[in-house]
């Protein structure tokens, strides 16, 4: 990270000496007191994606459990904001965390539209941000900053394997399906790119507003074109109702369905026989056997009473990331070059298996071929291994 220039932001202008003296690196903490650090979490924690939020949070608790409640010896402060999923509201939501509570760290958030309307402001202000789940391609290419770190995934990541699975499955002509706004259109291009490359066609892509889930019309559309495969990217509830009226519509068992990992994710249980036979591509499934997978599956559902899925694991991996870096630096936040510098050189042991950070500050991971099988997901094998997004833009 040598070279990086770290400017005054609008916070070090406003809060005046204190803040100005915490960016030139003094310690927050008085001496020989733990330090102390506040974390903020902008998630939602209501609608459509409440419950990869919840599962985010509950997860990057366990893992501190797991630490001692500590980060690096630091003791630590949490305050959360429901983001809502809704990007006209992402501006102030962040502003009341960084401005008005003055957290030390983000974590934040699940919506690739929010994701994007607050990465500017925490770029400006150097507050460190960790995203635990947005894919949203530009956070670590264009917008990318040395205080700027994903645990999750890029757009292009999770998707861009899939097109070579779907051609040795024998299937030239698909139609896509999605919501229209930043996420559903990048799951799509990442898929696009390598299946037309490879000799594909895309015979229609559908793209319906968020988060409307009335399917049927659409559903009656893609019987009449009769492509070869579909290629869908939903999550949360949208998912759920997707799969289900996928199967109403006669679809199910006809014309082969694929997507993303997130459309099968923390859903089968709701689904039942509809999920049958649907293949995604994923840095992580629930049929990972290694033994830090099986204690992690093990301990969130008896904190949680609930199945671990992969948002989940994104939660755990920020926490174990975040500890990673404070242990460098004893703890200290404002010792950000060495902070950065240690979370960019970290090699994570996860559930998803080991991954570490693109000089982008996006994971670099194995994305797994997934089916799913008498209602449960099972690998058939690695799809890709060592993925890294091409990072296009990124000046660090």
């Amino acid at each position: 990270m040598s070279g990086i220039r770290f400017t005054p932001s609008r916070r070090a202008v406003l809060g005046g000496a204190a803040a100005a003296a915490t960016m030139a690196g003094l310690p927050r903490f008085a001496i020989g007191s733990p330090p102390r650090i506040k974390v903020g979490f902008m998630l939602p924690y209501s609608g459509t994606y409440a419950k990869l939020g919840n599962n985010i949070t509950d997860a990057f608790m366990l893992r501190m459990a797991e630490l001692g409640d500590t980060l690096g010896g630091a003791e630590v402060e949490f305050v959360r904001v429901d983001d809502e999923s809704a990007p006209p509201k992402a501006v102030d939501n962040i502003t009341e965390l960084v401005l008005k509570e003055e957290v030390d760290v983000v974590v934040g958030t699940v919506h690739s539209g929010v994701v994007q309307a607050m990465a500017p402001i925490v770029r400006e202000e150097g507050t460190l941000t960790i995203v635990p789940n947005a894919g949203a391609n530009r956070i670590t290419r264009e917008l990318c900053a040395p205080n700027l770190f994903r645990t999750s995934f890029s757009s292009w990541q999770a998707n861009y394997p899939c097109g070579d699975v779907v051609l040795k499955d024998g299937h030239k002509k698909v139609v896509l399906i999605s919501w229209n706004y930043a996420a559903g259109k990048e799951m799509l291009g990442g898929f696009t790119e390598s299946f037309t490359a490879g000799g594909g066609e895309i015979v229609k892509e559908i793209l319906l507003d968020f988060p409307n889930d009335e399917f049927q019309a659409y559903l009656t559309d893609i019987a009449a074109l009769q492509p070869d495969a579909v290629y869908a990217f939903f999550s949360g509830g949208g998912a759920l109702k997707f799969i289900k009226d996928y199967a109403a519509a006669g679809l199910h068992g006809q014309i082969p369905l694929y997507g993303p990992g997130f459309l099968t994710e923390g859903v089968l249980g709701g689904v039942g026989d509809a999920a049958e036979g649907i293949k995604t591509t994923l840095h992580y499934s629930v049929a990972l056997d290694n033994p830090l997978n099986l204690k992690f599956r093990e301990a969130f559902q008896s904190a949680t009473g609930r199945e671990s899925d992969v948002f989940a694991v994104q939660g755990y991996d920020t926490a174990t990331l975040l500890a990673k870096g404070l242990e460098a630096v004893q703890g200290d936040i404002s010792a950000k070059r060495d902070l950065y510098a240690a979370m960019e050189a970290a090699e994570i042991e996860s559930p998803r298996g080991t991954f570490r950070m693109s000089k982008a500050h996006n994971p670099i991971q194995d994305i797994y071929l997934r089916e799913v099988r008498n209602g449960q997901d099972h690998i058939l094998g690695v799809a890709a291994e060592d993925v890294e997004d091409p990072a296009t833009g990124c000046s660090l």
